[in-house]
């Protein structure tokens, strides 16, 4: 079975890093880090994410025209915004997001 790609970005590489090895200890799913708003848009055309997930360090501006931009070119990609809080709260919001879109 294929793994579910998932971008997460943020700029607070240890707290992307963390929730990149908490996300890769699901054996379906496979995280990959974008650490800029610019890296995470050439990404995104790039790969086939299921799920954008936006830590720390992104500004609401940069969060909007991201939206924006998976509107127009990638609807069925859902982004989640991702406040902390603990794995169980991390693995609650991947779960809902993928659930809603299957």
């Amino acid at each position: 079975m294929e793994k579910v790609k998932i971008l997460i970005i943020g700029t607070n590489k240890p707290i992307m890093e963390t929730i990149a090895r908490l996300i890769d200890k699901d054996g379906l799913w496979q995280a990959t880090i974008a650490f800029s708003f610019e890296d995470a848009l050439a990404m995104c055309l790039q790969q086939d994410f299921k799920l954008v997930l936006i830590g720390g360090g992104i500004v609401e501006e940069q969060e909007l025209e991201l939206k924006n931009y998976l509107v127009k070119h990638k609807p069925e990609l859902p982004l989640v915004k991702h406040y902390g809080g603990g794995s169980g709260l991390l693995f609650a919001e991947i779960h809902q997001a993928l659930n809603t879109t299957y």
